[in-house]
């Protein structure tokens, strides 16, 4: 989609559709609505119908005016954006989806949109890219009747500095296109998108924006003494990849480095703790976690922050088979620690340890993991907030900003270490699997024990890795989540 800025008075701006919001500015139950614009042609030509009571800003509440008067737009859509008083670029984002989603269903195939007062214009262009990108995504690869709907070229109506602009417009694009380049990783079926085949997309995008990448296999992997992870990969026939995108760019301290570790299960049946048939086509999305990683890269080399940027990603499938390994099993990790194997689909903290153990003897100063890891966030947290947990307050509060900014919904959960005694094993070290009561937190517990002492987050998006449903703004499938907090908090390490 091609994205270009107007100074244009919104008026003369020649476009198949002008999108603007509307908002109610009403008290309590009483409904006032306004257009987002102190442009009056725009305000008069929405007038008539937001007097008719047609409209009423209700959040993605839709309403086409044809041929708006004293516009040189063939088409004006009023988008409603809810309350005034709740309206931020969070909802801006998701409303831009919404106006991708409806226009091109019904043939349109460029529009401008104008950016609404009361948001800052740099964050407001910002945040309409971002969203208007996410909204334009389709998964519907392998039909064989797919219909063209897409929108070509997007066009951003706003007032102010035209070189910040433009910057927050280019910024914008690099963050959406970098989101859309995960969903397509995670899109794909893992008979394309087996471990061999993820390295080689992560190889290419590296060379293309100027990443050092490097893929290890099995003898590297065993060479590395990474018996956590070479204990999942050991039961498939695909060989496993062992993923290292550096980012180093001149000027940048020696520390801070953070580290990225990505869970990349591009399949998982479970092993010999097989899962039920029931769903179990959406496994393929397992490599979520390592999938964003690979696109916050991506997004990070293009907009040059200045700090080091290590990423890891462990790719295998998860297959039960004469060689998988069994429960009762004892693996030794790259660390030294020895883990009791009590359940073979609690698989991806394994490989999740000796990415954080490795990523650590990289050089790595602060970490953090991304993972579909468990189904218990899910429970805890629905399909609305992926968990998060901290070893470092500081650390998590820093990320916590960059949440804000990004737009992206996460909730802290506990780390006590009472939680730690649920995952000790009578025969080594720890178990992979602390049951079901509380198992994200004893999932996040095992991950601690390879982090240590250098701070660290872990992020479970196993909820929100894929969305269930169609929204407004988000097709089904996968949704790209991380990737914009993960870019916003290694802009704040450089900042």
């Amino acid at each position: 989609m091609k994205t270009n800025l107007s100074l244009a008075n919104p008026a003369e701006v020649e476009t198949e559709c002008l999108t603007v919001v509307v908002l109610d500015r009403g008290e309590k139950d009483k409904t006032e609505v306004t257009v987002e614009t102190g442009d009056n042609a725009v305000r008069d030509a929405a007038a008539e119908v937001i007097a008719s009571g047609e409209v009423t800003g209700k959040m993605f509440e839709c309403t086409l005016v044809h041929r708006p008067a004293r516009l040189k737009a063939k088409r004006l859509l009023l988008l409603g954006g809810g309350k005034a008083k709740t309206f931020s670029a969070f909802e801006l984002r998701r409303l831009a989806g919404a106006a991708v989603r409806a226009l091109k269903t019904r043939g349109v195939r460029s529009f401008a949109f104008l950016a609404p007062q009361g948001i800052g214009a740099e964050d407001a262009v910002r945040a309409i890219v971002e969203g208007a990108f996410v909204g334009n995504f389709e998964p519907d690869y392998y039909k064989s009747d797919r219909k063209d709907q897409k929108i070509d070229a997007l066009t951003l109506v706003a007032r102010g500095d035209q070189a910040r602009l433009a910057a927050a417009l280019a910024e914008g694009l690099i963050v959406g296109e970098s989101q859309n380049f995960t969903r397509d990783l995670v899109n794909e079926p893992s008979n394309r998108m087996t471990p061999t085949i993820l390295a080689e997309r992560a190889r290419k995008m590296s060379q293309e924006v100027g990443l050092k990448c490097e893929v290890h296999g099995a003898d590297r992997i065993k060479e590395l003494k990474m018996g956590a992870f070479w204990s999942v990969a050991q039961g498939s026939d695909e060989p496993p990849a062992l993923i290292v995108m550096r980012y180093e760019p001149a000027g940048a301290p020696e520390k801070p480095v953070l580290g990225l570790v990505g869970k990349g299960i591009t399949f998982d049946t479970g092993g010999i703790s097989i899962k039920p048939a029931d769903g179990m086509e959406k496994m393929k999305y397992d490599m979520a976690g390592g999938a964003a990683m690979i696109g916050a890269m991506r997004a990070i080399a293009l907009l040059k922050p200045r700090v080091k940027v290590t990423a890891i990603v462990c790719a295998t499938e998860n297959m039960p088979s004469g060689k998988a390994q069994k429960p009762g099993d004892v693996q030794i990790a790259m660390s030294g620690k020895s883990i009791e194997i009590i359940n073979t689909d609690a698989e991806g903290r394994l490989v999740l340890a000796d990415g954080l153990y490795y990523a650590r003897q990289l050089g790595c100063t602060h970490l953090i993991d991304a993972a579909t890891l468990t189904g218990a966030v899910v429970v805890a947290l629905g399909y609305v907030n992926a968990g998060i947990f901290a070893n470092d307050d500081q650390m998590y509060q820093r990320f916590a900003r960059a949440l804000d900014k990004a737009g992206e919904k996460m909730w802290r959960l506990p780390l006590d270490e009472e939680y730690k005694e649920v995952i000790k094993s009578n025969i080594a070290d720890i178990v992979n699997s602390g049951g079901r009561w509380g198992g994200s937190v004893t999932a996040a517990m095992f991950l601690k024990e390879f982090a240590e002492d250098t701070p660290w987050l872990h992020l479970d998006i196993a909820g929100t890795a894929w969305m269930e449903d169609a929204k407004p703004w988000i097709a089904k499938g996968p949704s790209g989540i991380a990737v914009r907090s993960l870019v916003e908090f290694a802009k704040d390490f450089a900042g």
